[in-house]
């Protein structure tokens, strides 16, 4: 083997190994990334849940009101369709 084809060769080896070093780094990375994104989604879905659960109790109760109103309106609205000759007994227009 000449000296030219050894110093080829030996420059062909180093820079193959800088490559795997950068490949193995782009990979490290590329892991590291997706697990960091993973948590990140996995954080903001448990606070999401989290906030749910906290602000439960205070919904209810709302929820329980707005649904007893509502029912109040509809036997209101009920009672009035049941009595077409309510406006006219009170001196209003036909």
């Amino acid at each position: 083997m000449s000296p030219e084809e050894r110093e080829l060769l030996t420059k062909s080896i180093e820079l193959a190994e800088e490559n795997n070093k950068m490949l193995r780094g782009m990979r490290r990375s590329a892991r590291i990334s997706t697990i960091l994104r993973i948590l990140y989604w996995v954080i903001i879905i448990g606070a999401t849940f989290g906030a749910y659960y906290a602000i439960q109790p205070f919904i209810d109760p709302l929820i329980k009101s707005y649904n007893g109103m509502r029912d109040s309106v509809n036997s209101i609205k009920t009672i009035t369709d049941k009595l077409p000759a309510l406006p006219t007994w009170m001196g209003g227009k036909q």
